[in-house]
């Protein structure tokens, strides 16, 4: 199979990582990208000698020579985009948050399904190398069946300074960032069938919650804590790196700050350095996550060429959008909620 051409939807703060990554995938690059604000679409354009440059989707799509679309927008924009590539019959990835509502993203989900096309959501932590370091020691049986696991992600880190728009939103950390420590909680332990959550907003300058503790029961019988904060003010700042401790049958495994990472079972304890990798367009502290979008970008050109189902299909991200809607709608409430049902 020949490359792959993309067009990229959105040249925001985010999207600039993305293009990047495009560089380094094997077998795919960018050909087009789209903006509705000229000063993004010329930055972007320039920055990475883009020829094919939109104001509008519509006028994208209708140009075509392109083989799939990186939908990179913002929340409420996500649909329409998406199922206008679903008509155009062009395979999608989309950013995460996926939709507005657990309704929206189903309707997504059949849409693409209806025109047999692949949709992957851009849910990439769970490629961060500690992250798939850990999802090994599991698949090799290093601590034999784990029973308990805890998923933290605490830091003071002024996340606000480079993207705003988060302190102005009514929902914030379980959107933001509890969205992708929720999916490694299911990456790791597997789907979840209960959930309660407790939240807090702790920093009076912004809308939405900044603190969420929330308890998981799984359906492999494991029960984990997800523990996300911005509000956490630390002698040495870990961001953006999530910490993993597991118990299991024959051991634990521990990813602690600056990427160790401890397993211990009945043949003694190891460690070893999980760090991630800098790649030559990324920086510190972020490379961990720039890395993941490289990932997640080369294994998305890898199914497109093989056919392959890709592992964050938007299927599969529901589960995980699902468990964003039961942390809001717990914490709401003040009760357990089931998932599975919200999912039927």
């Amino acid at each position: 199979m020949s490359e792959l051409k993309g067009a990229l939807i959105g040249c925001g703060f985010f999207a600039v990582n993305q293009m990047h990554a495009w560089r380094d995938v094997v077998g795919a690059r960018i050909v087009a990208i789209c903006d509705r604000d000229p000063a993004r679409l010329k930055a972007v354009g320039d920055q990475f000698g883009m020829e094919r440059r939109y104001s509008d989707a519509a006028e994208l799509f209708a140009a075509g020579g392109f083989d799939f679309v990186d939908i990179a927008t913002t929340v409420p924009s996500h649909r329409p985009l998406v199922e206008m590539a679903a008509r155009h019959k062009v395979p999608v990835i989309c950013q995460k948050p996926f939709a507005l509502s657990l309704a929206d993203a189903k309707a997504m989900v059949v849409a693409c399904r209806d025109a047999a096309i692949p949709l992957m959501v851009h849910e990439n932590f769970r490629w961060q190398t500690p992250i798939q370091a850990v999802r090994r020691l599991l698949d090799k049986r290093a601590i034999g069946t784990p029973f308990w696991g805890r998923f933290s992600f605490r830091s003071g880190y002024d996340v606000f300074s480079g993207q705003p728009y988060l302190a102005e939103g009514e929902r914030f950390i379980i959107e933001d960032l509890g969205i992708h420590t929720l999916d490694i909680a299911r990456f790791i332990l597997g789907d979840v069938r209960n959930l309660t959550a407790r939240t807090k907003r702790v920093n009076p300058k912004i809308k939405g919650e900044d603190v969420a503790t929330i308890l998981l029961d799984h359906e492999s019988g494991a029960t984990s804590i997800v523990d996300v904060s911005y509000a956490t003010k630390l002698a040495n700042e870990t961001f953006p790196e999530t910490l993993i401790e597991l118990d299991g049958t024959d051991g634990t495994i521990r990813l602690s700050a600056g990427y160790r990472l401890e397993v211990t079972n009945s043949t003694g304890t190891i460690v070893s350095d999980a760090s991630p990798q800098l790649l030559g367009w990324a920086s510190r502290p972020w490379h961990s996550i720039q890395e993941s979008v490289y990932a997640i970008q080369q294994h998305w050109s890898d199914r497109l060429r093989d056919g392959g189902e890709p592992e964050t299909s938007g299927a599969d991200n529901l589960k995980t959008f699902a468990l964003v809607e039961a942390a809001y709608e717990s914490a709401k409430t003040g009760k357990p909620i089931d998932v599975e049902a919200m999912l039927r």
